[in-house]
């Protein structure tokens, strides 16, 4: 076990430039390959089917870490490397780089519960909390259209607090899914100012629920898909009060609606 900053490693150049260079999502694309931070989000992924590659870290996450079975290099390296690898304001403890796992869509799955998908949604933020939500609220896959934020962003990463490690996320041609989905029978719902009272509508146990684009909310052309457009109702009824709610926080209010009706049946 190496002592206080006794065998920390200096990181090459090139190392810490590839690093680096997962920022940009074309260079994740390339080389398949992304960076999750923190101890606890590392830790988490260690539990997880992610595979991780390298790992980067301080002595004293080192001498937790060999007590873990791994298959992949681990770095005892300072702080002061770690903040030239890290994407955070503070530099974390540990950096890890993994493998972007391969995604395939389970139609049993989409056609069995509830599935979530996103018409571009391009904050990192939203995306990440949406990821969150999905897996407390125990939605295994979301679907999102191919202009919508990546998953693997640091920033998205980072905001879904490991939650990526559980929920499948899948980028498709959106008219080509949901075109599959209606011929499939699938209830699509989608969220409208104009739609049901989401507390007094009927919804089913499946189904998909789309959310729609931070400034835009669902484009013309999904629209034409959706079988059921819901609403969440402001209150009281008949009150001036904001334009909208955040989509994430919308997709909260659906997707608690959604899974009440379940435990209310049980």
């Amino acid at each position: 076990m190496p002592g206080p900053n006794h065998s920390c490693k200096v990181l090459s150049k090139n190392k810490i430039k590839l690093i680096r260079s997962l920022e940009v999502k074309k260079n994740r694309l390339a080389t398949g390959l992304f960076v999750a931070e923190g101890t606890k989000l590392v830790f988490d992924l260690l539990k997880s089917e992610i595979e991780i590659s390298e790992v980067f870290c301080t002595d004293l996450i080192f001498s937790e870490l060999i007590n873990y079975k791994h298959n992949f290099t681990i770095e005892p390296v300072d702080k002061d490397e770690l903040a030239r690898i890290s994407f955070l304001k503070t530099a974390p403890e540990i950096v890890a780089i993994c493998r972007i796992p391969e995604m395939a869509i389970d139609w049993n799955e989409i056609m069995d519960d509830l599935t979530l998908v996103l018409d571009t949604i391009q904050d990192p933020g939203n995306l990440g909390t949406i990821v969150r939500l999905a897996d407390w609220y125990g939605i295994r896959n979301i679907v999102c259209s191919k202009e919508s934020a990546d998953l693997y962003n640091p920033k998205v990463i980072q905001s879904t607090m490991g939650a990526f490690a559980r929920v499948k996320v899948h980028y498709v041609a959106l008219p080509e899914f949901l075109n599959q989905a209606k011929e499939l029978k699938i209830p699509i719902y989608g969220t409208f100012l104009e739609g049901e009272d989401l507390y007094k509508c009927d919804l089913t146990t499946n189904g998909l629920v789309i959310m729609g684009n931070e400034g835009n909310g669902i484009s013309d052309e999904t629209a034409t898909y959706i079988s059921r457009r819901i609403n969440i109702p402001s209150y009281p009824p008949g009150v001036v009060t904001s334009e909208s709610l955040n989509v994430a926080i919308a997709t909260s209010v659906v997707c608690s609606e959604f899974r009440r009706r379940i435990i209310c049946k049980v």
